[in-house]
């Protein structure tokens, strides 16, 4: 990780887009992939050179009018265009705050109110905090349900685990580019990443795409060993009291194959929980 995260950001964002993508024709050889710095600049209405030492790391501080248009040139979505303007210094919230990885008794009170529904806590660099019993019995697959990253790119149950195990890694990709706009200098993020681009090459490529995606729902398709297809909705909800954390709840629809199967999961690991994952630090190895 360099110190020029909004130029990389810039250059792979770029990189991602193709003429016909923004309504442009195609013209002359191109060597690389994705639009020309001189197809972004009359995009954005902005000078070229301007832009190029903004990818290049010599103009830093671009007014919030400027990151607009190069939004929009860019076709960046929601989540990438608030990126966009973290990176710069220009994001309209409320400025960074640091957070606990405590998960309070009233929060795990919480979670082990909800026995038929999976629920966890993760903080902004995909650890898994503390974890109900059916959070804890669906993972049982992996050797530590630690961190979600680590768990889909360097443990062997991960890809049969995730049956649309494509899709996951570029979410998790995704979150973590995310928190890498919030806090580009968390010791943290930075330990991890270092871990996973050592070991996947699948995340090396994720990562350098500087694709972004927060967490709020989604579909989640799961392969669990014991009890087959699992077909769930996930909703993600901030903790107020601990910035940073998030309270991630797994639902199955009502009657379903899939809360039978949830039903059974549970019945099969009653009484048996693991240690929760908030009981000892992040591990960063495999």
């Amino acid at each position: 990780m360099t110190d020029n995260h909004l130029g990389e950001f810039l250059r792979a964002r770029r990189a991602a887009l193709r003429p016909q993508d923004v309504d442009m024709a195609a013209y002359g050889v191109r060597r690389v992939a994705g639009l020309r710095r001189e197809e972004v600049a009359v995009l954005a209405g902005v000078n070229v050179d301007y832009y190029a030492r903004l990818e290049q790391g010599r103009e830093r501080h671009p007014s919030a009018q400027v990151l607009d248009a190069l939004g929009r040139a860019l076709r960046l979505g929601p989540d990438a265009y608030d990126h966009l303007h973290q990176l710069a210094g220009t994001a309209p919230h409320a400025p960074f705050t640091h957070t606990t990885d405590r998960v309070s008794p009233a929060l795990r009170q919480l979670m082990d109110g909800y026995p038929g529904a999976p629920a966890f806590v993760i903080n902004r660099t995909l650890d898994i905090l503390a974890a109900n019993a059916l959070a804890e019995a669906l993972h049982t697959p992996f050797e530590r349900a630690d961190n979600l990253a680590r768990m889909a790119f360097l443990d062997p149950a991960g890809r049969q685990f995730y049956t649309r195990w494509g899709y996951t890694a570029q979410a998790l990709v995704g979150h973590l580019r995310q928190t890498a706009g919030l806090d580009p200098d968390s010791p943290r993020l930075r330990e991890l990443v270092r871990l996973l681009t050592e070991r996947s090459e699948d995340f090396t490529s994720l990562w350098a795409a500087h694709t972004v995606r927060g967490k709020t729902q989604d579909a989640k398709h799961f392969l669990h060993p014991e009890v087959g297809a699992l077909d769930l909705i996930y909703q993600a909800f901030d903790v107020r009291a601990a910035p940073g954390q998030q309270l991630v709840v797994y639902q199955a629809e009502p009657g379903s194959l899939s809360a039978h199967a949830l039903d059974l999961l549970g019945s099969l690991h009653a009484g048996h929980a693991r240690p929760g994952p908030g009981s000892q630090a992040p591990v960063t190895g495999t």
